[in-house]
């Protein structure tokens, strides 16, 4: 099955370059650009591709506000928004994510990690990048919503329940969480089933905003991979 790629970003040089790498995956289409994020929200519906690779500042309509717009209107076959970024930019992060965004990658990204991006967005799951992430958290943890207390939800969590939580919240794998906590694969990806259920969240992205928002992970936080 051929996946359809619309492509939003003010730079000519970044759309050129971005089909360029999405034109060569055999099972991929751009289907259609936009420099704004309204005319980005206008040929989402119309076009309805499977995937829209957005810059998160553009003009007219910022990623946020086109994001929850996009995905907004979606009344049929679901349009998914993979975020594109600056390390300059990452205070939007949070709000794209929480506006309906599956993912989110760096600008400096190579072609195979975004050709893996985007057959991950399109098949419906949300893309938690682990060595985006970390590096997202550790350079812009202060844009990252401050800890609070800790909310009721948090409470109907087990220990090993809140253990993933945290490593999920980091960027970890399911294999990295698995080597971490001396457990098997198949009961990590079982502890964050759990998890999802229990917090009412759609993904693992939405769960990293919870372990920050409740106050689980605060940015002070270590956010390396040695455990």
């Amino acid at each position: 099955m051929t996946i359809s790629v619309l492509i939003a970003d003010d730079q000519p040089l970044m759309r050129a370059a971005l089909r360029i790498c999405l034109d060569a995956e055999p099972d991929m289409e751009v289907v259609g650009e936009a420099s704004d994020g309204r005319h980005a929200v206008a040929l989402a519906q119309r076009l309805t591709p499977d995937v829209v690779l957005l810059d998160i500042r553009m003009p007219y309509l910022d990623g946020v506000e086109a994001t929850r717009r996009i995905v907004g209107s979606s009344d049929g076959k679901p349009v998914r928004v993979l975020i594109i970024t600056t390390f300059d930019l990452d205070e939007y992060i949070v709000e794209a994510l929480r506006s309906g965004a599956s993912g989110f990658l760096l600008k400096d990204t190579t072609a195979e990690e975004l050709a893996h991006a985007v057959r991950v967005i399109a098949a419906g799951e949300a893309l938690l990048a682990p060595s985006v992430t970390r590096r997202l958290l550790e350079r812009y943890a202060r844009f990252l919503p401050k800890a609070g207390p800790a909310t009721n939800l948090t409470a109907t969590l087990t220990a090993r329940e809140l253990d993933v939580l945290r490593l999920v919240s980091r960027g970890y794998t399911n294999a990295e969480i698995g080597q971490a906590l001396h457990v098997a694969q198949s009961s990590v990806k079982t502890h964050v089933g759990h998890l999802l259920a229990k917090l009412g969240v759609a993904d693992r992205v939405h769960l990293v905003i919870f372990a920050y928002e409740s106050g689980l992970v605060q940015a002070s936080d270590r956010l390396t991979a040695d455990g």
